[in-house]
């Protein structure tokens, strides 16, 4: 059983290792998820100050070319802005993935070590009975060789 118990420590040593690397992937996709959303957060605060530069602008002088430059660019960071959104979408999507693969390596573990501790029990169990066990036998002999025989035992001289 002892056996049993080292090669429980060996894959829970590997589960551990598992979990740590699921706990990287976790917190990388956290970080890739957080600099997506901002980079979208910056394209669109970028495109409400262009718009409202180019607004001002147009109220000046408004000339066909460069309104129609203004609107092909608006259309491109609009474009952009959508593309980046599902990125961002995508980002946080692989955080939750990331997120259940990490609970799934954390079951594992704790699975293992309810295991290890079950059978570790069981071992001690086992050893207190084998103790117990000896221990009476080891009394029950004690009381027959101290007993005085049944056929005359002590004699009177």
């Amino acid at each position: 059983m002892t056996t049993d118990v080292s090669s429980l420590t060996v894959l829970l040593e590997q589960n551990e290792r598992q979990r740590d690397a699921a706990i990287a992937d976790h917190q990388r996709a956290i970080t890739a998820a957080e600099a997506a959303s901002q980079q979208t957060e910056q394209l669109r605060v970028y495109r409400r100050e262009y718009e409202q530069r180019w607004s001002a602008q147009f109220r000046v002088q408004g000339q066909i070319e460069l309104v129609r430059c203004y609107q092909s660019f608006t259309e491109r960071l609009t474009m952009a802005i959508e593309q980046q959104v599902h990125v961002a979408e995508r980002a946080a999507q692989q955080v939750e993935r990331a997120l259940v693969a990490l609970r799934e390596t954390e079951m594992r573990c704790a699975s293992v070590r309810k295991l290890i501790e079950r059978r570790a029990h069981e071992m001690r169990v086992a050893t207190e009975r084998r103790d117990q066990k000896q221990s009476d036998e080891f009394a029950s002999r004690a009381a027959w060789s101290n007993r005085p025989s049944a056929h005359g035992g002590s004699r009177l001289m």
